[in-house]
């Protein structure tokens, strides 16, 4: 079988979402799980957009060791320099250029003509080759490129020295028969690719992403660039765990094979889902929460006397455990540690277990049952948690239909002081929010409140999912607890924490690589690949 290289550029492209934003330990966070999942290559930012992508890129590089770091630049050289710098220290760096080929583009975007942009890429390859041989070249919006053109500056950044050549479908425009005809003549007309690798890089604004990367491969595609969960630029890339799974249970029409340990994707897609904010759809395929479930009964049947009747994949497989096993009050560590590791959380510290534990006991004594979802909760509630500015030591709120809601809140602040303030709102999650502004004092604005039930039953976690925004910057903030108030100042909390991280950066910090750029060639490229 021929290997399928896995280029995930969930760090990239999938934090191009609108809405989305991971400060470095998050990204960490997402790298570690990614390099534990057996990823080939993170493409782990665009370093020449901010300081702060250039901060995250090269943390990524230095403390990544098993995976390939690949850094994105626009064929501009202070682009180039800015992403070697970030990824030098890698074990296995990759420069990853990108230049938009179509007329369209072209003409209204780059205002040059095909002989400039020709030039321009082999000057590009050739500025990165002399950094390191691990090149990767994209024709931004490939497929709506003229095919002749397309097959000259592709010979021409390989004879440069490109040894990947990636066909963005940068628009999801292709649909499967066309794509399928357009890398086979790739093929056709450069024959130098064979010696290279060609990659694929598909957008799902057709809904078509995953058939498309599919298609690529069972036409000599060998590298897929995709996201966790197909997060991304408008309706999102191709989903990571989609191509996977679809090579893994159809292995006699691929006649491919991934390095993906399969059983941690379910734990990677939560993790994704819980950091940028997205929440996953029920009905998303592999890790949506109705894929495993069946509610007609003629399907109930058949999965209960043979279960390949109605699944094609093994949850087990991805890291959903079929297994019903309730934990409550009366249960110990094994039995905890247990399910953890079948939730994919394996490669916990004892630190962080030991956190897990006193968690889950405190859940216990407030549910009768801890279900699976509720100990995945518990578990995205202590990585929300762990580096604190303020933390929320205790909330007490007053309302009703004749009261006037009304909330104290004592925090604990950077320094380990107590602070404690109340004060009047709406509402009791109002009052609640006002107090913590009083102790904190951070200028932002509330742009989106969420609440889930986690689980059934009068006794079920609710999730409380926010969005604030300060300096035309979202942050995401979560909290859970069966309580909706605390869940709720959790959130509030979570917000403000991820925003004052944030601001530790220094925003008047430029770096000597965006000196020699030109504004015309920073208004000239996209940043969305």
């Amino acid at each position: 079988m021929d290997k399928v290289v896995i280029f995930d550029t969930t760090l990239r492209d999938g934090e191009q979402a609108a809405g989305s934003s991971l400060n470095v330990n998050e990204k960490l966070e997402i790298a570690r799980q990614l390099e534990y999942m057996g990823v080939d290559v993170i493409e782990a930012g665009f370093p020449a957009s901010s300081v702060g992508d250039y901060e995250a890129v090269r943390t990524l590089a230095r403390q990544i060791r098993n995976t390939s770091i690949c850094a994105l630049a626009r064929a501009v050289p202070a682009d180039i320099d800015s992403a070697w710098e970030a990824i030098k220290e890698a074990e296995t760096p990759r420069l990853h250029v990108f230049l938009s080929t179509s007329d369209i583009h072209m003409r209204y975007q780059l205002k040059k003509t095909r002989q400039q942009v020709l030039e321009t890429a082999v000057a590009a390859i050739k500025q990165a080759c002399r950094y390191t041989s691990n090149v990767e070249f994209s024709p931004m919006d490939a497929t709506r490129t003229a095919p002749q053109f397309l097959y000259q500056i592709i010979e021409a950044v390989l004879d440069a020295g490109a040894s990947v050549i990636n066909i963005p479908d940068t628009v999801g425009y292709t649909i499967p028969s066309e794509f399928a005809c357009f890398i086979d003549s790739i093929f056709a007309n450069v024959p130098q690719v064979q010696q290279a690798m060609l990659s694929v890089h598909c957008h799902d604004d057709l809904g078509l992403a995953t058939a498309n990367s599919i298609t690529a491969l069972l036409h000599g595609a060998r590298q897929v660039e995709c996201t966790v969960n197909g997060i991304g630029e408008r309706a999102g890339n191709t989903a990571l765990e989609e191509v996977v799974m679809a090579i893994a249970t159809r292995s006699e029409q691929f006649n491919l094979k991934t390095d993906i340990r399969t059983e941690q994707i379910y734990r990677a897609s939560r993790l994704v889902s819980d950091l940028t904010g997205f929440a996953v759809q029920p009905n998303k395929a592999v890790v949506g929460a109705n894929a495993f479930r069946h509610q007609s009964g003629i399907h109930q049947d058949g999965v209960i006397k043979e279960r390949h009747t109605y699944e094609v994949i093994n949850p087990q497989s991805v890291g959903i455990p079929s297994s019903s096993l309730v934990l409550g009050k009366l249960s110990g560590r094994h039995a905890l540690r247990q399910r953890l590791e079948e939730l994919g959380y394996g490669n916990l510290t004892d630190e962080e277990f030991k956190r897990a534990f006193s968690a889950f006991k405190e859940l216990a004594d407030k549910k009768k049952e801890v279900t699976t979802r509720d100990i995945e909760s518990l578990m995205a509630e202590d990585k929300r948690t762990v580096t604190e500015y303020y933390h929320l030591e205790r909330i007490q709120v007053t309302c009703g239909d004749r009261g006037i809601p009304t909330a104290a809140v004592k925090l604990i602040g950077p320094q380990g002081e107590e602070l404690a303030d109340a004060s009047l709102g709406t509402g009791p999650v109002d009052a609640a929010y006002k107090a913590i502004n009083r102790i904190v004092k951070v200028s932002n604005k509330l742009t989106e409140f969420t609440v889930n039930s986690i689980t059934g039953g009068i006794d079920a976690i609710g999730e409380v999912l926010i969005r604030i925004e300060a300096d035309g910057v979202s942050y995401i903030g979560r909290g859970a607890d069966p309580d909706i108030v605390v869940a709720s100042a959790k959130a509030y909390m979570n917000a403000l924490n991820r925003l004052l991280s944030f601001g530790q950066q220094p925003k008047t910090k430029q770096m000597a690589f965006h000196q020699n750029q030109t504004a015309q060639e920073r208004e000239g490229d996209a940043k969305e690949n």
